[in-house]
């Protein structure tokens, strides 16, 4: 069983990895993102607190994600897990760090799939285009101008981890600008 962050800006092909891993691999995604509407859907007390967190329009505290982390820790761990979008900031690092020490757990690696900036909006933007060309949609926010708004903020919050876990010796870099089997051939790699 191996545990593993995915690191990467927006776009750079986390959640595309990540199920393959799922589906090759048996591991779990924990995606904030994902946990979070599962939650609030569930019924459950912090399924509870997560919608009136989210009807109220307010940011989901760190506290809130642990609790949901937790309890995915604590049920089937299959071949492991995928943080996806979790840690972001180095006091969430710390977090899972503890709490992974806690469930009797390790973190194996923190794989960061690098790219370079302007190939990167510049894919999205393609891809975009590509499926509006073709009668279908693309997020709203994969334009120029909002791609570069996001990658500031995945900078200035995230970027951090990336010298607190190379410092571990737990960070291992993949181009994330390769074919998508490319870089799971890659990733596959790292986790060998």
């Amino acid at each position: 069983m191996t545990n593993i962050i995915l690191l990467g800006p927006p776009g750079a092909g986390k959640g595309t990895q990540a199920a393959m891993l799922v589906e090759e691999r048996g591991m779990i995604q924990l995606s904030t993102g994902d946990m979070l509407r599962e939650a609030k859907d569930s019924g459950t007390e912090m399924g509870k607190v997560v919608a009136d967190v989210m009807a109220r329009g307010d940011l989901v505290t760190d506290e809130i994600v642990i609790g949901l982390i937790r309890e995915k820790l604590q049920g089937d761990k299959a071949g492991g897990f995928i943080f996806d979008g979790f840690p972001r900031t180095l006091a969430q690092a710390d977090v899972l760090g503890a709490l992974m020490a806690e469930q009797g757990e390790t973190l194996d690696y923190v794989i960061e799939l690098q790219v370079d900036d302007e190939v990167l909006v510049d894919r999205i933007v393609g891809r975009a285009a590509e499926a509006v060309a073709a009668g279908g949609t693309a997020r709203a926010d994969d334009n120029a101008e909002s791609l570069k708004i996001r990658l500031m903020a995945y900078y200035k919050q995230t970027s951090p981890l990336i010298g607190y876990y190379h410092a571990k010796g737990m960070l291992k870099g993949v181009d994330g600008l390769g074919t998508m089997d490319g870089v799971k051939a890659d990733i596959a790699g790292v986790l060998s």
